[in-house]
């Protein structure tokens, strides 16, 4: 009989315990809420790097925007993706709070590689085949082609196989070329001032880049026209200039390696 009134009396402690648990629970989680999404918390100073070009300013307008109607204890990402999400050149966000009223936003911004071509329009597109519609195209390498995309990507396989070589360049060597030809066999870089780059089906890119920038380097293979990548272990610069001949009249080649 003992044994099952302390057996009662500790069934009744738990149930005591429970039902304060959850009147505390009920009161504070409002409580909660209520601080959460407070205005002595509310988001006034919106801090944003990571974005340059032409569509900076609007994109920083509208994740300011979103953001002040947030507070620094309820930062919602998605949100903020969804302000930004008509531009195209926003890839991700990250956020960091500084409490009680300011908000960090670092964009990671897509960069162009090359600028999509049809007739006098240009239009940036990035490494994975992104287009970034309303982004700067100066100085971005031309990829001649009969139609821009439609949708947000590059579906045309042969303009892919453009971008990723472009994708796969140095910066420094990118920077220097002027166009791809997509020829039926070879992917051909044309530089600015420099030799034509052979690049054969563009497999093995980063080798052939590694290649190009070993001959560019090479005083044997100054003043060829062109640079012969298709086997990055044996490149060959052809179009040297003769012995005692100018330059116009050469036609020898070299491997350089």
């Amino acid at each position: 009989m003992a044994k099952f009134s302390a057996m009662a009396r500790f069934a009744r402690r738990r149930m005591r315990v429970v039902l304060i648990a959850a009147v505390l629970i009920a009161a504070l989680v409002p409580l909660g809420l209520w601080l959460r999404d407070g205005s002595f918390v509310r988001i006034d100073e919106v801090e944003i790097v990571g974005i340059e070009g032409p569509e900076a300013a609007e994109v920083r307008k509208a994740l300011t925007a979103a953001a002040r109607d947030m507070t620094t204890l309820h930062v919602r990402e998605d949100v903020l993706l969804s302000a930004a999400e008509s531009y195209p050149i926003v890839h991700s966000l990250k956020t960091q709070t500084d409490f009680p009223h300011t908000l960090r936003i670092t964009v990671n911004a897509y960069h162009p590689v090359a600028a999509l071509q049809v007739g006098e329009k240009r239009t940036a597109v990035a490494s994975d085949g992104t287009i970034l519609r309303g982004s700067a195209t100066a100085g971005l390498p031309i990829l001649n082609v009969r139609a821009t995309p439609g949708g947000n990507r590059v579906s045309d396989a042969a303009t892919r196989r453009a971008v990723k070589l472009l994708a796969a360049a140095p910066g420094a060597l990118r920077s220097r070329v002027e166009r791809v030809v997509n020829s039926s066999r070879n992917l051909i870089a044309v530089m600015d001032q420099g030799p034509k780059l052979y690049f054969g089906d563009g497999e093995r890119r980063g080798a052939k880049w590694a290649a190009a920038a070993r001959v560019l380097a090479d005083r044997r293979a100054r003043g060829a026209s062109y640079i012969d990548l298709r086997l990055p272990e044996r490149p060959v610069a052809g179009g040297l200039p003769q012995p005692d001949e100018p330059a116009t009249e050469a036609a020898s080649t070299s491997t350089v390696g």
